[in-house]
């Protein structure tokens, strides 16, 4: 049974693509290209139980360090640092 709504803002779910972002201890993976439902409201993306299951098998292999994976520039900020930006 495919979704149709989104649990959160009720709006309505299309096919589409999504990243999965996780931090691991001090590491950031980003899983691309994820077949999902998508809400046109919020984004809120929701996976059929076959991707979820693909998913915990790419984090099993990173976690055993299996996994091949490109480093990325990121960069990281706590909203409680002073950046400049009036509150």
């Amino acid at each position: 049974m495919e979704p149709d709504r989104c649990s959160f803002c009720k709006g309505r779910l299309i096919k589409g693509e999504t990243e999965f972002i996780v931090r691991v201890e001090s590491e950031l993976l980003v899983i691309r290209d994820i077949p999902a439902y998508v809400c046109e409201g919020c984004g809120e993306a929701y996976y059929t139980p076959d991707i979820s299951r693909r998913i915990d098998r790419i984090m099993e292999r990173f976690h055993a360090s299996k996994l091949l994976v490109h480093p990325i520039a990121a960069g990281e900020l706590y909203m409680r640092e002073d950046v400049g930006i009036p509150a």
